[in-house]
């Protein structure tokens, strides 16, 4: 009797799916060092302009939502003045929680004009700290901002009237 050597069972599929998966991995860890060695990062400062908040929903003595439109201003690395914000915001306990927005910016980057979205992610504490991650929407830039990519962040706290940011990104 001869073996077969012509059928491949599913344990072979699955090992050179696994291999195929991890050459893209790697690949893909590459890719991201390489766009993070290319990346220019800026900083400078956002101050609130305009902060209206109105409630969403609540649970009683439970979570509650919220829907706020914010005007921002940034300086420095961003230019912008009067951006347009807004945020969903899950209060859990207390005054603790989370929020997701978008903000429209229209102005500059190191120089550069043009308009971009920042899709951003944030919590904040009982004690007032806020801290917020953001990405730039791809696709979002326009003029001498097309092909924008990125991400930043900022740490602050309630009633700072202005506060620092940093924001990594490739043209």
């Amino acid at each position: 009797m001869t073996a077969r050597t012509d059928i491949i069972t599913d344990t072979d599929t699955a090992v050179a799916a696994d291999a195929v998966t991890d050459t893209a991995v790697a690949a893909d860890a590459v890719t991201d060092a390489a766009v993070a060695a290319d990346a220019v990062t800026t900083s400078g400062s956002i101050s609130f302009a305009n902060w209206e908040e109105k409630e969403a929903g609540s649970s009683g003595a439970g979570p509650r939502t919220a829907h706020a439109s914010v005007v921002n201003t940034f300086s420095g690395g961003i230019e912008a003045a009067g951006t347009a914000c807004d945020y969903s915001i899950a209060y859990t306990v207390g005054h603790a929680g989370v929020f997701t927005g978008m903000e429209l910016v229209t102005g500059s980057i190191d120089g550069r004009p043009g308009s971009f979205v920042l899709e951003q992610r944030g919590t904040f504490a009982e004690d007032g700290t806020i801290h917020c991650t953001f990405t730039v929407v791809p696709g979002s830039g326009t003029e001498g901002l097309a092909g924008l990519t990125g991400s930043g962040e900022y740490t602050c706290r309630t009633g700072q009237a202005s506060f620092p940011y940093s924001l990594s990104y490739r043209l």
